[in-house]
C-alpha cells in the first residue's frame, strides 16, 4: 500500500468512526446498564446482551459457555465467552482484541448511578465505563470503520482477519476466560491488542501471588486467656514479619520503565468469634505484586518460608496456606514489533504527542495468551493512570473524546497490519 493510499485509508477510517461516534457511544452505555459485579460474577446475561447488540452489526458472534461446574469451582455464578471473527482477504496475520467485561462492585461513594452510563461534560460515568467495557466499544467500532473501508476499496485491499474476544474473569485471573479459549483451541491469533489506555503502549506487567493464611490457635474466655492461645497474636507476629520483607522488597528494582518494585499487600483479614473470647481462628489474604525479572516460584517459596519462621516464634499456634493465585508477569516477545510500532505512530498522529512503550505494576490476562506465544500490545480508550480513570473506586468515568481517538488509533492500526501482511 503506497503512503497515498495509506493516508487516504485513515482519512476515511477516521471519517466513519466521527460519523458514528454517537452510536458507539450508546453501545458503551448499553454495555454500562448490565451489571457484571464479580464477585458474585453471574455474567452469562450481559455476554447475552453483548450477543445481541453485535448481531445488530451483521455479526454472528460465537458464545462459549464454560461448563457449569467449572465456574462453580471457580468461585463465579455463571460465564459465556464471546468470539467475532471478520474473515478479509485471504492470507494474512490473525489479529484478536480482547477485553474483559467484569469488574469489582461498584462500592460506595458514588454521584452518578453506577449502572447508568451517564454523560456529563464529555464524560461517561460507570462501572466499568474506563475498564474495560470501554474497549468493548474500541474494539468493534474499530472493526466497523474496517468493515466499511474493505466494502468501498474491496476485501483484497486487506489480507487476513480480526478477531474479538470478549470475556468475562479477569478479575478471578482470567483462566476461564482466555486462558479457557485458548486451551480449547478455540482461538490462536498471530498477534493480541488488549483493553488498555490511549496515552502508552503497554508491553509488559508484573505477576501476581495471592494466597489466604490460616492462623489456628485455641479459643478461651477473656477472664483465663492463659487457657488459650491467642491465633490474633500469632497472626500479627506473621503480619509484622511479612512487613518487614516487605520493605527489603523496596530495594529490588525493575529494568522495566513503569515498574519500581516488588510489593506485598494484606487486603483482607477476618476472625474471632466475640469481644470476651480469646480467638482462635484468624484468616488474612496478602497480594504479593512480581516483578518481570522475577521467579515467581522462588517468590511463593520466600513467602512461605517467611510465614514458617515467624510462626515457628509464637508458641502453639499452627498455620494453613493456600495459594489462592499465580499470574505470571509478562514480557515482549518477539513479533510484536510491527503491532507497537503502529500503535505508537497512529496514537501521536491522532493525540499529537509521542505515544511511549512501558509496563504497567497491573497484571492482565495478556500474560495469557503470552504463554502462548502470541506476542500482544495493551492499548485501548482510557486516560493516563489507572488513578485518573477512577476505576475500581466511585464515580468511575471515561471521557469521550479518548474513546472517539483510541477507537481511531486501532482501526488504523488494523488497517496497516492487514494491508502490510
Amino acid at each position: 500500500m503506497s503512503t497515498t493510499q495509506a493516508t487516504e485509508h485513515y482519512a476515511r477510517l477516521d471519517q466513519w468512526i466521527d460519523a458514528h461516534f454517537d452510536e458507539e457511544v450508546r453501545f458503551l452505555q448499553a454495555l454500562v446498564q448490565v451489571p457484571t459485579d464479580t464477585p458474585p460474577g453471574n455474567n452469562a446475561s450481559h455476554a447475552e446482551r453483548t450477543a445481541e447488540l453485535l448481531k445488530g452489526f451483521g455479526w454472528q458472534p460465537e458464545a462459549h459457555s464454560v461448563p457449569d461446574a467449572e465456574v462453580k469451582a471457580y468461585g463465579l455464578q455463571s460465564l459465556t465467552n464471546l468470539i467475532v471473527r471478520r474473515r478479509f482477504g485471504e492470507g494474512g496475520r490473525t489479529i484478536a482484541l480482547n477485553a474483559h467485561g467484569d469488574v469489582v462492585p461498584p462500592g460506595e461513594g458514588w454521584t452518578h448511578d453506577p449502572y447508568g452510563g451517564e454523560v456529563v461534560e464529555g464524560q461517561l460515568y460507570g462501572r466499568a465505563a474506563a475498564v474495560s467495557k470501554s474497549d468493548f466499544a474500541t474494539y468493534s467500532f474499530a472493526l466497523r470503520a474496517l468493515e466499511a473501508l474493505a466494502a468501498s476499496s474491496g476485501n483484497a485491499a486487506l489480507k487476513g482477519s480480526v478477531e474479538l474476544h470478549f470475556t468475562y474473569d479477569e478479575e478471578f485471573g482470567g483462566e476461564l476466560g482466555p486462558g479457557w479459549l485458548l486451551k480449547q483451541g478455540l482461538t490462536k491469533p498471530d498477534l493480541l491488542i488488549a483493553a488498555g489506555f490511549s496515552y502508552e503502549v503497554v508491553t509488559a506487567h508484573n505477576g501476581c501471588l495471592q494466597m489466604e493464611v490460616t492462623v489456628l490457635g485455641q479459643m478461651a474466655h477473656a477472664a483465663i486467656p492463659h487457657t488459650g492461645i491467642d491465633a490474633l497474636q500469632g497472626a500479627v507476629t506473621i503480619l509484622n514479619a511479612l512487613y518487614a520483607q516487605n520493605k527489603v522488597y523496596q530495594g529490588i528494582t525493575s529494568s522495566v520503565p513503569g515498574i519500581k518494585h516488588p510489593y506485598l499487600n494484606v487486603g483482607r483479614i477476618e476472625g474471632g468469634t466475640n469481644t470476651n473470647v480469646v480467638p482462635g481462628k484468624v484468616v488474612f489474604k496478602l497480594d504479593r505484586r512480581m516483578i518481570p525479572e522475577e521467579n515467581p516460584a522462588q517468590v511463593e517459596a520466600d513467602i512461605r518460608r517467611v510465614i514458617a519462621e515467624s510462626a515457628a516464634t509464637f508458641p502453639g499456634i499452627r498455620v494453613e496456606i493456600k495459594r489462592l493465585l499465580l499470574a505470571h508477569s509478562l514480557r515482549p516477545l518477539p513479533g510484536h514489533e510491527p503491532l507497537v510500532q503502529a500503535l505508537q505512530r497512529h496514537g501521536e498522529a491522532i493525540f499529537g504527542e509521542p505515544i511511549p512503550t512501558s509496563g504497567t505494576p497491573l497484571y492482565t490476562d495478556v500474560r495469557l495468551y503470552g504463554a502462548h506465544g502470541i506476542p500482544a500490545a495493551i492499548y485501548g480508550a482510557g486516560p493516563r493512570t489507572v488513578f485518573e480513570s477512577n476505576a475500581k473506586r466511585a464515580d468511575e468515568h471515561l471521557a469521550l473524546a479518548d474513546l472517539r481517538r483510541a477507537t481511531k488509533v486501532v482501526a488504523r492500526t488494523l488497517c496497516d497490519l492487514l494491508s502490510s501482511a
